[in-house]
């Protein structure tokens, strides 16, 4: 396991946070689409709850985008280097007490479908299918929801 600590992340995160998306190994070949040109602007980081893991040298590991008013994980990335580290299963067990927190009953993921098998290891479970939004996104997307205890 990478040491790591689970911060709020703030609007001057926004470059390096959407430097990891536009990064990403698993949005290579046909779902390259979805990310490419992707911003989380400042503004989006100072409106929504979106906290970051990092390294004790400040480097970003993963973070999470929680939507309360939506009840949705709107976006989950962990750097290519950390997957496999239990880095974005110490995210998910945050963003579950966030949502407690906020008075949540359940937390809808519309999930990249290579994620899906991640998602529900960490508690998620399938509820559907959501159809393909053209141009950008050309396939299906697993539907997952997490019960909030």
């Amino acid at each position: 396991m990478i040491p790591s600590t689970i911060t709020r992340a703030v609007p001057a995160d926004a470059d390096d946070i959407t430097a990891l998306i536009r990064s990403s190994g698993v949005y290579r070949g046909p779902y390259a689409p979805m990310t490419a040109g992707y911003l989380v602007t400042p503004e989006y980081i100072a409106r929504h709850q979106v906290f970051k893991a990092v390294d004790p040298d400040g480097r970003l590991l993963g973070f999470y985008s929680l939507l309360v008013e939506e009840a949705e994980l709107d976006l989950a990335f962990v750097a290519d280097e950390a997957q496999g580290t239990g880095i974005g299963r110490r995210l998910m067990e945050h963003m579950k007490e966030r949502a407690a927190r906020a008075g949540l009953s359940a937390v809808r993921v519309v999930s990249h479908p290579p994620s899906e098998d991640f998602y529900r290891r960490v508690g998620a479970e399938r509820v559907g299918t959501v159809a393909p939004v053209l141009p950008k996104i050309t396939w299906e997307r697993p539907e997952l929801r997490f019960t909030i205890a």
